[in-house]
């Protein structure tokens, strides 16, 4: 099918820069692509410059694949992701998934920048995610409708289990080490955008069990299970998002946010990956 063979082509013309074979595949989301310029001896791929690949257009994304080493464990780097608001589909968001697991990932770290609807969450903690609610995928826009390749994976792929036990102990092992760092635990649901949401959907969220909300992540997770990789997911609470605020939030404070706790977050995910040796 069409689909995996512009795969193919996207894996040759990285392989043609890079000999790096990647265990893990890392995507750094609004305001955390920092992480990126501490990969040893690195190969940086604009975007633009990899075939079939979309154009990240979000303030905050640089754009970059980046293959290195990071705590000497072989990885691929986005450095910025694509979304539904941005106007793209769901198979051209989650088309780099495809190409990084072909490349030879087999464990999948997809950070983000997330509001917090739990009021037991504070600006700067980090949740790790427990599971997810796709509301545009409920809706329709699953990056599996259409034609199944098995190539790729099966036409029907559970997800009760899709973010990996066993990684996310050794988040929470890691994280004790840290105690400036409040790890929380919880569900992911992910919303279209780009406006934030009301504070009648917020409230909505929060009836439903939303921990925190956000506007990308699942489509990859999806994706990622659907070729058998394990999964481990981060959100950053960059703001306060239970419905009774009554003040704006922009993006600006959620980049602001993500820059105060990029330290941590940071010593966080490569202590994670350390443990991954």
């Amino acid at each position: 099918m069409m689909q995996y063979e512009n795969v193919a082509e996207a894996v040759r013309a990285i392989q043609a820069r890079t000999t790096l074979k990647p265990r893990v595949a890392l995507i750094l989301g609004s305001g955390l692509g920092d992480l990126a310029a501490e990969l040893v001896d690195a190969t940086a791929i604009p975007y633009a410059e990899i075939p079939h690949f979309a154009r990240s257009t979000v303030i905050g994304h640089a754009g970059r694949l980046l293959l290195g080493t990071l705590e000497g464990v072989p990885v691929v780097v986005m450095q910025g992701r694509f979304h539904l608001y941005e106007g793209y589909s769901p198979e051209v968001i989650t088309f780099p998934i495809r190409v990084m697991r072909l490349l030879g990932a087999e464990i999948l770290i997809v950070t983000n920048a997330a509001g917090g609807v739990n009021p037991a969450y504070a600006t700067g903690d980090i949740m790790l995610l427990k599971d997810h609610i796709f509301l545009p995928g409920m809706a329709g826009l699953n990056p599996l409708i259409g034609p199944n390749d098995e190539r790729f994976g099966e036409r029907f792929p559970p997800l009760a289990h899709a973010y990996d036990v066993e990684l996310r102990e050794v988040a929470r092992t890691v994280a004790q080490s840290w105690p400036d760092l409040t790890l929380q635990e919880g569900i992911y649901t992910m919303v279209t955008g780009p406006n934030y949401e009301t504070s009648a959907e917020l409230r909505f969220l929060r009836t439903i069990g939303t921990d925190a909300v956000g506007m990308s992540t699942v489509p990859e997770v999806v994706v990622a299970r659907h070729m058998r990789m394990r999964v481990l997911g981060l959100s950053l609470i960059s703001n306060e998002a239970t419905g009774d605020e009554e003040a704006e939030v922009n993006h600006e404070e959620v980049l602001e946010a993500a820059n105060a706790a990029r330290p941590k977050f940071t010593a966080l995910v490569r202590g994670i990956i350390r443990s991954l040796q």
